[in-house]
């Protein structure tokens, strides 16, 4: 009896660890060459255990993203934003040609983004979906896409977002925020990187910051 309840102990631990290995920091703490920056001239750095961007005056948005490609996934963050700041993270992202007189590095990012943004007095749509430079605007659509106060301004926010064929889900401290089911954009963008977003601001303003941590992805079969 006693051999068999050790048996059973050790199989729960090695299940429990391959379960543990799954997720994997996309962020190692110590330097960003797993990443590379696309678009826009803002700045990023390590700050700590996180990374910051801080935004350039005159610059389009930027985007630090991932050297590899992740299709099915779940992806697990926190993020801290200026109020004044807006953000987010991309998602299943490529890059597309741009004239050369753009001066866009690497071709423009594309695809779904999931939006970051404080609550302010009113709510945000901070959660949502939206189709970065896909010409579509919100991929969330318009009777769901209602301002809400989950994310707690000031303050470190958890975000999970989970990309399985064409569904992606959000939460944002633990508040389911959205389902979307969108076939057309899973057709375009079933595979890419994971972008993180430093909007453009408005001249005269800024500087603004965005920090991001605890950066971790498991990919799904």
């Amino acid at each position: 009896m006693k051999q068999f309840a050790l048996s059973m102990f050790l199989a729960f631990a090695v299940s429990t660890t391959l379960s543990a290995d799954e997720w994997v920091n996309l962020f190692n703490g110590k330097n960003l060459n797993n990443w590379i920056q696309k678009n826009g001239t803002a700045t990023y750095r390590i700050q700590g255990d996180a990374i910051t961007g801080k935004t350039n005056e005159g610059s389009p948005n930027s985007f630090l993203c991932t050297k590899k490609l992740y299709g099915d996934f779940e992806l697990e963050f926190e993020v801290k934003v200026a109020n004044e700041l807006n953000s987010g993270v991309q998602i299943r992202s490529q890059t597309k040609e741009v004239p050369e007189e753009s001066k866009i590095k690497f071709g423009r990012v594309n695809g779904p983004q999931v939006e970051i943004e404080a609550s302010g007095s009113k709510g945000a749509e901070a959660g949502y979906v939206y189709g970065e430079a896909t010409g579509r605007g919100w991929l969330t659509t318009a009777e769901r896409l209602k301002p809400h106060k989950h994310f707690k301004d000031g303050e470190w926010n958890h975000f999970r977002v989970i990309a399985k064929g064409p569904k992606i889900e959000t939460w944002i401290n633990g508040q389911h925020i959205e389902t979307l089911v969108d076939q057309e954009i899973y057709k375009t963008h079933s595979k890419g990187f994971i972008g993180l977003q430093v909007h453009g601001i408005k001249k005269g303003t800024g500087p603004y910051e965005v920090s991001w941590k605890n950066i971790k992805i498991k990919e799904l079969k």
